[in-house]
């Protein structure tokens, strides 16, 4: 068994250890990424990608699927344990950029050394440092 740690959480799911890459069959794929085999390519939700014309056995064969070759070919981390039985798939570095850019931090009231409060509020458009301690 191999387990696949991706977005959508911690899976275990029956690998092929014969071949290079991760390649698993096409629902196990679907059901640890969300990406499926379809006929216009790999599929998630109404975003499909097509195989690169030329690369098919890369990417498909058997009704399998090469997760590792289709994150590299999305610009995507993957990660895996020396002995290929632990896998980290991860989110684009453009992903997590778009994604943190429409956060907005809770706001809070703290005061200075002086006594003065301060809201993060006030620094709204500003870039903020905020930096933390605990004792315990």
């Amino acid at each position: 068994m191999t387990t696949i740690l991706s977005d959508l959480g911690d899976f275990s799911v029956a690998a092929a250890a014969a071949k290079e890459g991760l390649w698993l069959s096409s629902a196990e794929a679907a059901k640890a990424t969300g990406w499926s085999l379809q006929p216009e390519g790999l599929c998630r939700g109404n975003i499909c990608v097509p195989v690169p014309s030329g690369r098919e056995a890369d990417f498909v064969a058997d009704g399998s699927v090469n997760l590792a070759a289709f994150w590299d070919h999305l610009d995507k981390p993957a990660a895996r344990s020396k002995d290929g039985d632990i896998w980290a798939l991860g989110e684009a570095a453009a992903d997590r950029a778009e994604s943190l850019k429409s956060l907005d931090a809770p706001d809070f009231t703290l005061p200075d050394l002086d006594g003065t409060n301060h809201s993060l509020s006030d620094y709204r458009g500003s870039k903020v440092l905020l930096a933390t301690w605990a004792s315990w």
